[in-house]
Order: structure tokens, then sequence, then C-alpha cells
């Protein structure tokens, strides 16, 4: 992903992000095929005006710094929930009237009324393609300067805040491709037109999809599955549903790549300490060769040399780069595709619940970490909803109650439920309604 000079070309969408964490990042990279690669960040681009940029800087920082700080007793948690309090997700029940704009909002419309993002819709008006963006501001950005294209805005996590939705959304031209159901419902409750929201799911890599017909996901279950069933347990129970979903199960050792845990840390290097705890209850089976495991910190150079030094440490040296590998990535462009690749042979992906939560739809069981924020709150809640993940255990004996969760089928079972459940063509669904393609593919029950 590079950040667009806005020079007249064949692509057919504007792609927007903003890399603040990777969630909002993460769903553009998946939908670049619209913009043939290129992603513009709108908090940090090719001209961007300065004072632009100290906007979105001071945010950024401001957030990095606290969910850094939330491990830290008391001044940790206190920092945080006030900055969680300013983005609360109010309760959905009883359903009622949400329109009336949060403090949030006001503010971000406040800094757009002083020109935040004016150059940029500018830029893109000179070639006015449909804009999607995966953050909310460059779609009341565009809304606000009048950008003469279509503006789309993609939500990316289970339940969103009153921020999501516009100032005025019933005289608001942005449409929304929403996640999940809940969004659907709760983007009604903050005032949006219903003709503005298409339940799409959240978008994930083509290369782990496969097309409509999903052949590379079906490919790397069948794999995973057979990782996570040793004992047959699963397979004997769901052998009728196995069987027409995917075809006889074929599990050839030879063929097989290990057992792989994955655990990952979000953008601001949070809970990196809880990724050296699993390192350390697990390296008795991973000198044994029984399970292989990523540690993924991102463009974080520094969480990647404390992983390195943690593996050190460990006695595991030997293994580095073989059963236990720290992934390092130049940009933030590597990182997605480095991290998508790694996700074919993922068995388990150990994470908090931010917009991986979603994944489980690739029928990658998901052990939660502890959520930071409101938003991640929701996200639990959802994927233990459709039975895709599940709260971690006590870290420190991690070799033992995720190897008795193994041998019982319960790891495969949590697979099996989000490749079934979740959504797992988001991207696709996004792509046939920007274009104006009619889509082969069954509308999404609104339950997710």
């Amino acid at each position: 992903m590079q950040n667009h000079s806005y020079k007249k070309n064949n692509s057919a969408a504007w792609i927007v992000d903003v890399n603040m964490g990777y969630g909002h990042s993460r769903a553009a990279y998946a939908l670049a095929d619209l913009s043939n690669g290129e992603v513009v960040s709108a908090n940090d681009y090719k001209g961007i005006p300065e004072h632009d940029k100290k906007l979105w800087l001071e945010s950024r920082e401001l957030y990095e710094a606290i969910s850094r700080m939330k491990p830290i007793p008391v001044v940790g948690n206190f920092l945080f929930e006030a900055l969680d309090q300013w983005q609360e997700i109010p309760r959905f029940y009883p359903r009622r009237d949400l329109s009336k704009p949060n403090f949030q909002l006001k503010q971000i419309y406040s800094s757009i009324r002083k020109g935040l993002g004016k150059h940029l819709i500018e830029q893109f008006s000179k070639d006015p393609k449909p804009l999607v963006t995966t953050f909310f501001i460059p779609a009341f950005a565009a809304d606000y300067f009048d950008y003469p294209g279509d503006i789309w805005c993609v939500t990316t996590d289970a339940d969103i805040s009153r921020t999501w939705a516009p100032l005025d959304p019933q005289r608001s031209r942005i449409k929304y491709f929403a996640s999940n159901g809940r969004v659907v419902e709760r983007l009604k409750l903050y005032g949006v037109r219903e003709e503005n929201i298409f339940l799409t799911g959240f978008p994930l890599p083509k290369e782990l999809i496969g097309g409509e017909r999903a052949i590379a996901l079906k490919e790397n279950l069948r794999a995973r599955l057979c990782n996570l069933d040793p004992q047959g347990i699963f397979e004997e129970r769901y052998a009728r549903a196995l069987k027409a979903e995917l075809g006889t199960m074929r599990c050839k050792t030879d063929e097989q790549h290990p057992l792989t845990l994955t655990y990952s840390v979000g953008g601001a290097g949070a809970q990196r300490q809880l990724g050296v705890q699993v390192l350390n209850s697990l390296k008795a089976k991973i000198s044994q060769q029984k399970i292989r495991l990523n540690l993924v910190a991102g463009v974080r150079k520094d969480a990647a040399r404390f992983y390195r030094q943690a593996v050190s440490d460990a006695g595991l040296k030997k293994s580095l780069g073989t059963w236990v590998n720290v992934p390092e990535f130049e940009s933030r462009s590597s990182y997605f595709s480095g991290f998508t690749e790694l996700l074919k042979t993922t068995d388990i992906l150990w994470t908090k619940p931010s917009e991986l939560s979603f994944y489980c739809g690739l029928g990658i069981a998901i052990i939660m970490a502890p959520p930071i924020g409101s938003q991640e709150e929701f996200n639990r809640v959802w994927l233990d909803y459709v039975g895709g993940g599940i709260p971690q255990n006590d870290p420190k004996y991690t070799d033992e109650w995720l190897f008795d969760w193994i041998s019982s089928g319960g790891v495969a079972r949590m697979a099996w439920n989000g490749y079934i459940e979740a959504p797992t063509h988001g991207t696709y669904r996004i792509e046939d309604t920007v274009l104006g393609r009619k889509s082969e593919l069954h509308p999404l029950p609104l339950i997710v």
C-alpha cells in the first residue's frame, strides 16, 4: 500500500484509511484491489497540510500512549477509562432514539469546519470516483465539503459508538458497509437512513478466501481441522456436516504444517508481555516440536527485539526461525501482506478482540486476550456469541489447558463455528456494491 499522488488513473475507487492502530488499515488492505493497490492514509499522505497533520498526530499519540499505560495499576486504568468513556458505546436495549450527537462527534465536526480533511477531499474531487473509507472522519469531511462522488464508510467492529454516524444522519449522503447485523441495527438507532446501510461483513483478505467459492478458505480449513482434532473426536461428531461442506477429510501427516499458534499484539504495542508468558509456558512443547509459535509485533521494531530477547532467555534460540518465529516488517503494507501469509498456516490466533475477531470467519480458532476499550468488549461478546473464540485461561499454564482443549476437539469446534457462523465474503460484497455489480452471494442474515 502506498500513498497516492492523486493523478487520474483507471482504478475503480479511492480507498482511504487512517494509520492509527491496525484495524482501519487492515480493512483497507483487503479492499485495495478497488484502487489498484493504492491506499491513502487520511492522516499521513503526501501534501497533507501541517494543520491537519498536527491534529491527527496528537489524537494518535494520545490513544497509543494510554493504551500502552493501561496495564499499569490504578493510573493506567484511570486514564484509559476516561478515554473510553469519551467514545463509549451506549447499551443497545431498550431500543430508542440515539441520534443525538455526543461530545466527541461535535468536536470532530468543529475541526472539520476549521478545515480538517478539506485538502484531501479537494484532491479526490479532481477525479471523483467512489470514495471508500474505513474510518468515519474522511467520510464526514467528504460529506461536509460536497465531494462529487459516492461516499462509503466501512465499519470495523462488531458494534460502534455514535461517533461513527454523521452529525445530521437524515440528510447525510454517507452510505455504510456494516460489519455485522448489530452494526446495521445500531446505525438505525443513530438515525442513519436504512437505504444507506448495506450488510456485507468485515472485509477479509482475498488471499485467504479464494473467490466466491472460497477455494483457499476451505483448503486451509481442512488442514487446520486435522491439526486441531488429533483424536478425531470433532470429526466423528460432525462427519456429515464436514463431508457436505468440505468433502472427505484426509489428514496426511507428511503434507501438514505443524500445529501453529500465532500471538498478535495491536498497533499500540500493548499486551506484548502476555506473549512472553505464552512463550515461556510452551517452551517445552516447542522444544519437543509439538507446536510452532509465531510472535507478531507488527511494525514495532522495539517489540520484535523484545520478543527475540525473550526467545533467547527461554533457551529457544536454536528454534528461532523454525519453531518460534518473530517476523519483522519494514512497513505497514508489508505487515498486512506478511500477516496474511502467516495466517494460511495458523491454526489458533491469540489476540485481543479487535477487528481480528472477524477472522474467525476464516475457520481460525480465536483465543481472546483481555479487551482494551469499549468496542473490544462488544467484539468479545460477538465472538463468544458466534462460538468462534473463547477468553484465555491463565497464560502461565497454556501448555496444559490449550492441549486439553485441542485433545477434546473443542478448539476444532471453535474453528468450525467461526467458519459457519461469521461473515467471510465481505470484500467481495463491498466490491460488487461499489462497482454496481449484481452479487451472486447469498444475503447475510441480520444476526451476524
